[in-house]
């Protein structure tokens, strides 16, 4: 088999490939990414882009020629990739993750590709009061983000077919240690205040609702969505990827935290403007299609584990959600300094 993966050199390739290199460790792995966060490396002890066969730089707005040739599988990962950054890049954020990934889509299928998975988000369900949501709640998608997922999830549905068949994992929040560790995720923040400050600060009021997953976790599901058949879901499917168990409120995370990680001091904005991003999330039916790749690792497990990376990397930043570990922080400092230009588009020199 033949694998494409688009965006592999962010926060959530480096697992994808470990896994794709266990599971299917004859298959062909290829990547495509434009590099903006390639030297966020993170406490490696190996270039996790070593487990490809071919790696690909190009901007997902310009394909290469050839790109899909002998592919079977596409597991689409490039985006501009979450609220904050879709917010200061809108325009972008929609020629990317909506015009150039559809573009993507119909060119895999024209080429006979015949699984397309895509990372979609449980961001879709935006303000969501009450009973957890199922895949056929309403949507209320708040953001360009969460706007850019909807619109291609629609376009994908138009594609499927029993040839084509699509796999839209809506997953939870991302969390967890990763080659390319990214610290604006709710989790992975708290941990990062715990281990630099013994300070957890919470900007709301603590009360959102947030289900989370970890990032081996979500690899997993991308894993099972590659293999799926047109039997199993049907030729679309978008999927609530996560487990029940990991429905959280925010306060919870940061006592959670303050439980694994000694002496740590929890800060509740009480103040706080209302978070409108509170959504309970029901993965019931993608615990009835993929039982054999249910969520692994726990919540405690998944904080030892970010204890112990940013450990290894002696981490200390106090002030690290203006660091390089921030992504709207590495993309502002790219425009800054004229690598990229104000569509992210990178310049010569």
């Amino acid at each position: 088999m033949k694998i494409l993966i688009t965006g592999n050199m962010g926060y959530v390739g480096p697992l994808l490939l470990e896994q794709l290199r266990k599971s299917m460790p004859q298959a062909s792995l290829i990547g495509i990414d434009t590099g903006y966060f390639a030297h966020c490396l993170t406490g490696v002890t190996r270039f996790p882009e070593d487990r490809l066969d071919v790696q690909y730089f190009a901007d997902l707005r310009k394909l290469p020629e050839g790109l899909f040739t002998g592919v079977d599988a596409v597991v689409h990962l490039a985006a501009i990739s979450n609220d904050p950054m879709g917010d200061r890049y809108k325009e972008v954020t929609h020629d990317i993750n909506f015009q150039a990934s559809l573009k993507l889509a119909k060119q895999a299928k024209a080429a006979g590709v015949s699984r397309f998975v895509f990372a979609s988000s449980c961001s879709v369900y935006g303000f969501a009061e009450g009973d957890a949501r199922s895949e056929q709640a309403p949507l209320n998608p708040l953001t360009a983000y969460a706007k850019s997922k909807i619109g291609m999830e629609e376009e994908l549905q138009k594609l499927a077919d029993d040839n084509f068949v699509v796999s839209c994992l809506r997953f939870a929040t991302a969390c967890g240690a990763s080659d390319r560790l990214r610290l604006d995720l709710v989790l992975n923040d708290f941990v990062a205040g715990a281990i630099a400050a013994k300070q957890i600060t919470v900007l709301s009021d603590g009360t959102p609702w947030r289900p989370l997953i970890h990032v081996k976790d979500m690899a997993l599901a991308m894993d099972w969505a590659i293999n799926r058949d047109s039997a199993n879901g049907g030729a679309f499917l978008a999927l609530n990827s996560g487990s029940n168990g990991w429905n959280y409120q925010v306060r919870d995370l940061a006592e959670a935290v303050a439980e694994v990680i000694p002496g740590v001091e929890v800060s509740i904005n009480k103040d706080a403007q209302p978070d409108k991003r509170s959504y309970q999330v029901d993965f019931g039916l993608y615990q009835k299609l993929a039982p054999n790749h249910q969520p692994q690792i726990t919540l405690k497990a998944a904080i030892e584990d970010l204890a112990q990376r940013l450990e290894f990397m002696q981490f200390s930043d106090s002030d690290f959600r203006n660091s390089q570990l921030i992504r709207l922080k590495v993309l502002a400092q790219h425009c800054e300094q004229g690598r990229l230009n104000s569509q992210l588009e990178w310049q010569e020199g």
